[in-house]
């Protein structure tokens, strides 16, 4: 890997020079293993350790199919889908690999005893495979998590409607988390060239997602002027929600858990916030029964914000625990969305709320190539911004993946794979500079100090 690193970091490595840079037999990964997947039985999900479950080891290198491309990995990062891997929930992904393994003679590669999760990368195109034409060894990159098949009619419309999507590195193998990655060629795209490595790799997931959910006609179709009501407005999810309604003329109504969180939601520059546990809202009585009152309480804090209306659109993510507050304080004929459930999957709601107000519960699930290609753009642009606060080397993923678990960060948490150190892989410094306050809010959020290499050499 240190020929690898070598050429990536030099200046003067040419693609040509990258082509012919041998590729080695095993490379570092973080893995969890089959035989462990019981581990934690019997445990509550809080109990449940990422740290006990990782594995970083050696693993061979896969075989480099059709379409796809060989990455060097400079950085990755860990979402919450890395936290269920690692977790065994809602039941190990060992299932999702089998089934892609008989799918074909080339996707049996994927069924292993070990499964190298994660779904975000940023790096370098090492190899590509027979039908590759738009991107070549050298190429610097990012990956969003989209794999697809696209032999059926279903998916030529919309690809996360293909009956064969699947999301890289939790339901397909050789994801993010490693020094090497496999991925399809389609899931590539330009690596923004005034971030780092590290800040390149954490948007990928969670970016695309938000977009897709809150800005695509496939989503919510926001448009200026609307109330928009995002939870976890500072996390890794949230915080890009909150980026895409500033930018697009709407007024997020961000609900945090905390002081600091609300402070940096400010620094974003939303003006509604509401600290749910300052202000005391529990949505449910006990275990089983919700309490319409506080939905009532909470829709009456709301409209303190918005002069007086109702949310058009509830950016939802945590499931079970605020799901039937969703239903109720959105506006009539106001949409939510949902892409995830992380308080629990089985959602309870007062359906008089939505039928007699015309409400619209839609299904979002991460982007196909146009909604990530386009959300990747706007970083790009320096319209979004990542929203990293902290990075660990490739040894300490299962410390990330905790601190996400136990909800200990804000924003993303980052992972250093092939990369030495932060700062490097800057190419455009005058872009960089006029965005630096942006880009690090999040860092400086966690205390850590801004790191500024410049125009680091790869």
């Amino acid at each position: 890997m240190n020929t690898i690193l070598d050429a990536i970091l030099a200046s003067d490595t040419t693609a040509d020079d990258f082509a012919h840079l041998p590729v080695p037999e095993s490379y570092r990964a973080v893995t969890v293993h089959k035989d462990e997947a019981g581990m934690f039985e019997g445990l509550e999900s809080r109990d449940k350790d990422p740290r006990k479950s990782l594995h970083l080891e050696e693993v061979p290198v896969p075989e480099l199919g059709p379409g796809e491309a060989l990455v060097a990995v400079m950085a990755s990062s860990v979402n919450y889908n890395s936290v269920w891997t690692s977790i065994f929930e809602p039941l190990p992904t060992f299932g999702f690999l089998e089934r892609y393994g008989r799918t074909s003679p080339l996707a049996k590669r994927h069924d292993l005893p070990y499964h190298v999760i994660g779904s975000d990368l940023a790096g370098v195109v090492l190899r590509t495979g027979a039908g590759v034409n738009a991107w070549r060894p050298g190429d610097e990159v990012v990956a969003h998590c989209l794999s697809v098949e696209l032999e059926s009619a279903d998916g030529h419309n919309d690809t996360m409607l293909d009956p064969e999507q699947r999301i890289w590195g939790f339901e397909t193998n050789f994801g993010g988390l490693a020094e090497l990655a496999l991925v399809k060629s389609n899931q590539l795209m330009p690596k923004p060239a005034h971030l780092t490595w590290e800040e390149a790799a954490a948007p990928g997931l969670v970016n695309s997602t938000a977009y897709r959910q809150l800005v695509s006609s496939n989503g919510a179709g926001m448009k200026q002027g609307d109330n928009v009501l995002i939870w976890g407005a500072s996390g890794g999810l949230g915080s890009y929600a909150t980026q895409f309604a500033l930018a697009g003329g709407a007024n997020p109504v961000c609900v945090v858990s905390s002081e600091d969180k609300a402070r940096i939601c400010r620094r974003m520059g939303a003006e509604a916030i509401i600290d749910r546990r300052a202000e005391d809202f529990r949505f449910w009585k006990d275990e089983h029964e919700q309490d319409p009152r506080e939905w009532k309480r909470f829709g009456k804090r709301i409209r303190e914000l918005t002069d007086g209306e109702d949310v058009d659109i509830v950016f939802e993510h945590p499931g079970r625990e605020t799901f039937g507050a969703s239903v109720y304080v959105t506006r009539k004929g106001g949409t939510i969305v949902t892409c995830a459930s992380t308080s629990g999957y089985q959602h309870q709601y007062d359906n008089r709320y939505l039928w007699m107000s015309l409400k619209r519960i839609v299904g979002s699930h991460f982007a196909n190539y146009r909604e990530a290609w386009e959300a990747n753009r706007l970083i790009a642009k320096g319209r979004i911004h990542p929203t990293l606060s902290r990075s660990y080397p490739l040894e300490h993923t299962g410390q990330a993946a905790y601190d996400v678990h136990r909800n200990l960060h804000q924003g993303k948490v980052g992972v250093l794979a092939l990369a030495p150190e932060e700062g490097l892989g800057v190419r455009d410094t005058a872009k960089r500079a006029q965005h630096l306050d942006a880009i690090n809010l999040f860092r400086d959020a966690e205390g850590a100090p801004a790191r500024e290499k410049g125009d680091t050499a790869r």
